[in-house]
């Protein structure tokens, strides 16, 4: 494993609430992440990916996400989280309120990441590739960095560098 740390980057109403709230408030670790809509592009980007994920990542076995999808996967209990095909992170968007050009960074086999401190674990983001990949980790699994290295391959063989 290379990892190499890089700082900075530089590149309703109440009932609507209310179910939103509910939603989101689930503990049923089986539920899988929120399912992003990328673009046709990226997500041709995002099913090559899928079909290259690996079986395990830092020792913790792939899971089928609910709902099931191409744009996403999960391992472990709790649940490392993958979601391919995302916006560009607020904190890497000029006039976003969570920009942050000191964002803290790594580059992991490869692959570069933006690393954003969670209150239980980390969200980490591809940077520098032609669709964004972010992976959750929660602190049970402190280095939360050490997943990625069982990421990157198929990362780096099916989203191709590039903005």
């Amino acid at each position: 494993m290379t990892f190499e740390p890089h700082r900075p980057f530089r590149c309703l109403p109440v009932v609507a609430v209310l179910f939103a709230a509910i939603g989101c408030s689930s503990t049923d670790d089986a539920a899988g992440p929120t399912v992003p809509t990328p673009s046709a592009r990226a997500a041709g980007f995002c099913r090559a990916l899928h079909k290259e994920l690996p079986k395990s990542v830092d020792g913790l076995k792939r899971r089928t996400a609910d709902p099931v999808s191409d744009f996403t996967a999960i391992w472990g209990d709790p649940a490392v989280r993958l979601r391919c095909g995302m916006p560009r992170p607020g904190v890497l968007t000029p006039g976003n309120e969570h920009y942050n050009a000191d964002v803290d960074g790594a580059e992991v086999n490869g692959v570069g990441w933006v690393l954003e401190k969670r209150p239980d674990g980390y969200r980490f983001t591809t940077t520098l590739r032609k669709t964004y990949v972010e992976v959750t980790v929660p602190g049970k699994y402190a280095p939360e960095i050490d997943v990625l290295t069982d990421l990157a391959a198929a990362v780096k063989k099916t989203v191709p560098f590039g903005l």
